[in-house]
């Protein structure tokens, strides 16, 4: 027994409504260059602090665990950084 539902909202399938990240897909290029020279070369400090073996450029054959890790410590010593830095106001 099928019973058309009266007060279901109609299918939107027009494209308004898309995810804004697709339209500012490489939002890299809008960064400080100071800071993402900084950043940068936090990722090497951490990957030689934790024996990771980080090549300058491509580094596409570093498992995804290793690469996950020195994110994961650089995200942890920033928040570190704001909370010092908060802290001190």
């Amino acid at each position: 027994m099928y019973m058309n539902n009266q007060n279901q909202a109609p299918m939107n399938n027009n494209n308004s409504n898309t995810n804004s990240s697709s339209n500012n897909s490489n939002q890299r290029g809008a960064m400080v260059p100071e800071a993402k020279q900084a950043l940068n070369n936090m990722k090497y400090e951490i990957a030689s602090e934790l024996g990771i073996n980080l090549k300058q450029g491509y580094n596409g054959d570093l498992p995804s665990r290793q690469a996950g890790y020195i994110g994961g410590y650089m995200v942890k010593r920033l928040i570190e950084q704001a909370e010092r830095g908060m802290a001190g106001q």
